[in-house]
């Protein structure tokens, strides 16, 4: 099932008196479970529309559909409410509160997307996603204790604790070695799956490809 449509999206950057057109006309459709991987070489403009995609920026003209709904016609404040509760998001750093433990970094994200459950439910809810990720172990740990790892693990429970439709994900394992890297992917393939989430992934390595249900070559603002 289609949950995300990207309708002819352009994006201009002003620089003084120049207009450089980054996007130059993207469509895409994403399904529902499924894996899409965005490559290409930098300038390329996958990481533009993957932010666009997550209402971090602006599109210049086209239409982006979630659930059939146009954001592009929504507030900043709806906007806002969408990425909170309906998107999850999960990038090269991992972005975590230095003094917030790791059980702490989970609630704190169920208070932004107004998940509403009862304190058990909440303390339930975390004990599974942190055993999902292996990290129940750490829970009261602080992120300067945590190896890069475990970090990008944490990150990724905090990411699809509230359940959300989509998974963004920009470089996710850019700053991990190999075996991690591969670890990090398994463990958003598996939940990608389990959860019926729809991932949206930038990489430049070519041997996350492997893990994608799709994948989806960028030169040039275009889509080859």
């Amino acid at each position: 099932m289609t949950i995300f449509t990207i309708n002819e999206v352009t994006k201009t950057f002003t620089n003084g008196e120049v207009d450089e057109q980054v996007l130059k006309g993207i469509n895409l459709s994403l399904q529902e479970g499924e894996i899409t991987a965005l490559i290409g070489a930098s300038g390329s403009g996958k990481s533009t529309i993957l932010t666009i995609a997550a209402g971090l920026q602006s599109a210049t003209d086209g239409q982006i559909l979630f659930h059939g709904k146009n954001m592009t016609d929504m507030s900043q404040e709806q906007i806002r409410k969408i990425r909170a509760s309906e998107f999850g998001f999960v990038f090269q750093s991992s972005h975590l509160v230095p003094f917030l433990t790791v059980e702490e970094q989970l609630l704190l994200m169920l208070d932004v997307s107004e998940t509403k459950l009862s304190k058990r439910a909440r303390n339930e809810e975390i004990e599974k996603i942190l055993q999902w990720v292996d990290m129940n172990h750490r829970k009261n740990a602080y992120p300067s204790s945590l190896s890069g790892g475990e970090k990008q693990r944490v990150a990724i429970a905090r990411a699809i604790i509230h359940k959300p439709k989509i998974l963004f994900a920009d470089e996710p394992t850019a700053s991990l070695d190999s075996k991690r890297s591969k670890d990090v992917m398994t463990l958003i393939r598996k939940l990608t799956k389990t959860l019926q989430i729809t991932t949206l992934m930038v990489t430049h390595d070519d041997e996350m490809l492997p893990y994608a249900d799709r994948i989806i070559t960028m030169k040039d603002g275009l889509i080859l």
